[in-house]
């Protein structure tokens, strides 16, 4: 098996609502706010608000709003330039808000992204990471 196999296979095994808590409502309204501003922010080429949306550690380690936002633009290209968005409801998973965002790429395939998602000092939320990998037999 393919490391990328590997890695999709263990994605959505860990996305389980079997073992996973609720996320109240409220914050699930705002998770589904800053995740969907900063694919807004995307397909707007908007690195900065993009950029924003990450938590301090992931502005970090990309240091710039451009380095970031060419980082997406290459390794990522359904979250930069996706065909469908589908929500769904985050879930604790292992300590973890994980909210899993299905998409459809410009070529009709299916994606899972499980967005990690951090609670700031002030309450606000922040995208902590996200995963990616092709949803196995969905294509549209």
């Amino acid at each position: 098996m393919t490391r990328s196999l590997l890695l999709a296979l263990s994605l959505l095994a860990a996305w389980s609502p079997t073992l996973a808590a609720d996320v109240g409502r409220q914050d699930a309204l705002a998770i589904h706010a800053v995740v969907a501003d900063q694919l807004d922010a995307f397909t707007r080429d908007d690195a900065r608000r993009a950029f924003a949306k990450a938590t301090n550690r992931i502005r970090q380690q990309f240091g710039t709003p451009e380095k970031f936002i060419e980082m997406v633009r290459s390794a990522y290209p359904v979250i930069y330039r996706r065909q469908a968005v589908q929500f769904e409801k985050p879930e604790i998973v292992a300590g973890e808000v994980i909210l899993p965002v299905r998409m459809t790429d410009e070529q009709g395939r299916a994606w899972i992204a499980l967005y990690t998602m951090q609670r700031q000092p002030d309450g606000s939320w922040r995208i902590d990471g996200c995963q990616l990998a092709k949803a196995p037999g969905l294509e549209v």
